[in-house]
């Protein structure tokens, strides 16, 4: 609001500019340079006869042929003169009223950004600040490691940072280098391979997926390692093979593991909507008594609720959701989560297909 009050400001100020010489009169135009000598002529004609020094007869006769010549230039000069501008000046003050604003609302509208928010000084000034502080800690810590190279604690700290920044080939030699002197670990070999797919766009190349393995072979239950193990199989055309790496990743996984998301959303790249849970866990509530279904339901539907509150583009979670509400008999309840999931995901359209997809064999609306 307050760039465009500043805008019509600076835009008013500039028609104002335009309009402000139009509308002052035009001066008085000054005598030209011939008549003024031709009238300082006659005044000296009038001191030279009062002071006798030329006859009364010489005196009218040059003051005659002064203002012949007088006559002639004045009336030269009143036709040398400019016709009247008022048309000229109407048309102006019509231009800067109408086309100056709207051309600059155009421009605006087309180079400008007028959907950015504001990002006050302030903001910048503290943007600025936490860059800058990144930087020279970062700076800092690179010159401990200089003069201490074997200090593994230090490379373990400065591994995830670089990485965070975008600096993938250092992060490497980072995680490297904490190998070396902390010794080896699961998640040690997931990050370096991590660190290595990174810096090669997102591949997965053979020495990135050398370090997963050993990861795996550390600890077979090592998250990272086995995603991009998936990864790398579907980069080589074992679609079957990543996908089966990713739902058995979730078949073992805990419901609230902060990582499903993750592994959800490369299923669906990959074109498989995540695996359902059984209808039968379920469809065993409606044989439970009362307060025994709500006991196991309600706990459930509760957390699934509240995760989807923080992650809405689990499709999987809210069709699970949608479920219970239907196995419960809450179909009032069962749309409202509806409405939630496809607010949720309305921006990507393949989740939205597969929620919709998932929502009809549920006998709702997809």
């Amino acid at each position: 609001m307050t760039l465009w009050f500043v805008l019509a400001l600076m835009t008013a100020a500039a028609v104002f500019a335009v309009l402000w010489p139009l509308g002052q009169r035009g001066a008085p135009a000054h005598e030209g340079s011939e008549s003024v000598v031709y009238k300082d002529q006659l005044a000296e004609v009038t001191r030279d006869a009062e002071a006798g020094l030329i006859g009364t007869g010489e005196a009218d006769a040059a003051r005659v042929e002064i203002s012949r010549r007088l006559l002639a230039a004045s009336e030269a000069e009143a036709g040398a003169l400019p016709p009247s501008n008022l048309w000229f000046r109407r048309v102006v003050a019509l231009i800067a009223l109408t086309a100056l604003p709207l051309t600059a609302v155009g421009l605006y509208a087309t180079f400008g950004s007028p959907s950015l928010g504001d990002f006050p000084l302030a903001e910048r000034g503290r943007a600025s600040v936490a860059t800058a502080s990144m930087d020279k800690l970062i700076s800092q810590v690179e010159t401990h490691l200089e003069k201490n190279p074997t200090d593994g604690r230090g490379w373990e700290v400065l591994a995830p940072v670089l990485a965070r920044i975008g600096r993938y080939d250092e992060a490497a030699r980072a995680w490297r280098n904490a190998i070396t002197y902390n010794g080896e670990s699961a998640s040690r070999r997931a990050d370096l391979g991590e660190a290595m797919a990174a810096s090669s766009g997102g591949v997965v190349t053979a020495a990135a997926k050398t370090e997963f393995d050993r990861a795996l072979a550390l600890d077979p239950n090592e998250v990272k390692a086995r995603y991009f193990l998936g990864v790398a199989a579907q980069q080589d055309g074992r679609k079957d093979d990543a996908v089966k790496i990713w739902r058995d990743m979730l078949a073992s996984a805990p419901a609230d593991a902060p990582w499903r998301p993750l592994v959800q959303e490369a299923l669906v790249r990959a074109g498989v909507a995540a695996p359902k849970l059984s209808d039968d866990t379920i469809a065993a509530a409606k044989d439970m008594s009362e307060g025994d279904r709500n006991t196991m339901i309600r706990g459930m539907v509760d957390r699934l609720a509240t995760r989807l509150k923080d992650n809405g583009s689990d499709v999987e979670g809210w069709l699970r959701l949608v479920r219970a509400y239907m196995v419960l008999g809450e179909r009032d309840k069962a749309q409202a989560a509806l409405a939630q999931a496809r607010q949720a995901v309305e921006g990507d359209a393949a989740r939205l297909q597969i929620l919709n997809d998932g929502l009809k064999s549920l006998g709702l609306d997809g």
